[in-house]
């Protein structure tokens, strides 16, 4: 059974930065794609950002692309969001996911975190 634990998530000031991590149990962490997609209160769950499972092709929402940075360390098995220029609108749960391929799309990822509660204040 996989398993995806973020961490990383808290309380920051508006312009700040912040590090998610995404530890993943499992041999094969490196066949897959991982994502991190996030959901407010009230609103649906949204793509934010995915790399490839060797971290040479990565996809961005437009509304972090520039802001944020996704990578990963197949070594340690982890994949981290680096989130800079944070926005009270950045405020939601954020979870990390696994995918056979690149996709924006939340369905066609098989396996999920529990997610970590990002809040930026203004």
């Amino acid at each position: 059974q996989v398993q995806l634990v973020e961490s990383g998530g808290g309380l920051v000031q508006a312009g700040g930065s912040l590090r998610l991590s995404c530890a993943a149990s499992g041999r094969t962490f490196r066949s897959y794609a991982m994502g991190w997609f996030r959901q407010a209160p009230g609103k649906e769950r949204e793509f934010v950002a995915v790399i490839s499972w060797g971290g040479g092709n990565t996809l961005f929402s437009d509304s972090v692309r520039g802001r944020f940075v996704i990578s990963r360390d197949n070594a340690k098995n982890t994949v981290y969001l680096q989130m800079n220029g944070l926005k009270p609108d950045d405020t939601a749960v954020y979870y990390c996911a696994r995918a056979e391929r690149l996709t924006k799309i939340a369905a066609q990822y098989n396996y999920w975190g529990q997610g970590t509660q990002v809040t930026v204040s203004s």
